[in-house]
């Protein structure tokens, strides 16, 4: 099994390129950046998953936005405005067609379907189990695709795994359960007076998510934590209002400076280069909301997350070469290589464990989706990011 950070890693040896021409020949990889592909609508979509036996779920809120959750990864695979069959949010091109579906899930590879998904920090501990050797990445099997069980609670539908990781510094093994769910997320700008939001389609959802200790392990001196990420279409901008001049981390790859304009009250990365690259941005400087604006045909695009920063909470996630450098609760991932063409837009939430004094956590957030005209959606962006976006 072949990650991203082991394309990185092997360059240097020539293993990558052996590698990356496996990963794309094969039936699961999905289409390389040369390769055009529409992805599938809504409904499309749900037929596809239904027919390989992995079905989702459409939740459609008071506002008409529909939501589609994949249990197979606890993922929100999709959000749609009222009516629409775009989805905001990135699929694997793997998903377009009841074949290669087949092919991808019967895979050994790690099956990304894409939306929105749930992992855990710190990720040297999570996903390096021979850390600090970084040659061997693998996203364990028992978080992603984990063994989701869906929950019907009244009309409340939630996506429930318990599991047990070993974490790579301490070697403990350490039992947890995460819970997910949606709600409604009304227009933000709803009530706002003298904004044209003629022509503009919105979707929006708030996602609850929870993670806790179970048995033994609420005694253990460990410190986890949940990671949230939206995976998008490649090519935008990523817009990170701080409240002062914070110059992002890079953990890994090569982000020219042309690519990545820092000023007091807002950090705008541009996702477009090759390769695979990741920043981090502090705590104590953000805001709690990030957009992504980016074209999609004739219309532009805006999504934005809304979460709760507390920069007293543990924010354990860690450069992989700096595992003393704590503190990054926003980060932002830009992927365009043989596994895929993406952008991800990714926050921590701060860990449970003895030492935090905390056994469980609940975190609610809200995604905001906007589609329309270049003009409207930037003006969109002004006001709920900021005037510099």
């Amino acid at each position: 099994m072949w990650s991203r950070r082991e394309f990185l890693n092997t360059t240097a040896t020539g293993i990558a390129a052996m590698s990356l021409e496996k990963y794309v020949t094969s039936q699961a990889a999905g289409a390389s950046e040369t390769e055009p592909h529409q992805p599938p609508g809504k409904g499309r979509l749900l037929e596809i998953l239904a027919e390989v036996g992995k079905p989702a779920e459409a939740v459609t809120n008071p506002d008409g936005t529909t939501v589609l959750l994949l249990p197979y990864g606890g993922r929100v695979l999709g959000v749609f405005s009222p009516g629409s069959e775009e989805n905001f949010y990135w699929t694997n091109p793997a998903l377009e067609t009841v074949d290669s579906a087949k092919a991808f899930f019967a895979s050994d590879e790690w099956q990304n379907t894409g939306g929105d998904r749930t992992w855990l920090a710190p990720e040297v501990d999570i996903f390096f189990p021979e850390f600090p050797n970084l040659d061997k990445y693998v996203q364990p099997r028992q978080l992603d695709p984990g063994n989701y069980i869906l929950v019907r609670e009244d009309e409340e539908l939630r996506l429930v795994n318990r599991l047990e990781v070993t974490l790579s510094r301490s070697k403990k093994e350490v039992a947890l359960q995460i819970s997910k769910s949606v709600g409604s997320a009304p227009n933000p700008l709803r009530h706002e007076r003298g904004m044209n939001l003629e022509g503009i389609e919105y979707a929006g959802y708030t996602q609850f998510t929870s993670l806790k200790l179970l048995g033994d392990s609420v005694d253990e001196q460990v410190e986890i934590g949940l990671w949230n990420l939206v995976q998008m279409p490649h090519g935008g901008d990523l817009l990170i209002p701080t409240y002062s001049r914070s110059e992002p981390k890079l953990f890994f790859g090569d982000i020219p400076s042309s690519d990545l304009l820092v000023s007091d009250q807002l950090v705008r990365y541009k996702m477009r280069q090759k390769g695979e690259h990741k920043i981090g941005v502090r705590a104590v400087a953000t805001t709690g909301r990030v957009g992504y604006l980016f074209e999609s045909g004739a219309k532009w695009s805006l999504i934005i997350r809304n979460f709760f920063v507390n920069p007293s909470g543990e924010y354990v996630d860690v450069p992989w070469k700096d595992e003393k450098d704590l503190g990054y609760s926003t980060q932002a991932c830009n992927v365009n290589s043989g596994l895929g063409s993406f952008s991800e837009l990714e926050y921590h939430i701060p860990a449970i464990g003895k030492p935090t004094g905390r056994v469980q956590c609940n975190d609610t957030a809200q995604v905001w989706a906007f589609r329309g005209s270049r003009s409207q959606v930037v003006s969109i962006s002004k006001v709920l990011l900021s005037p510099l976006a």
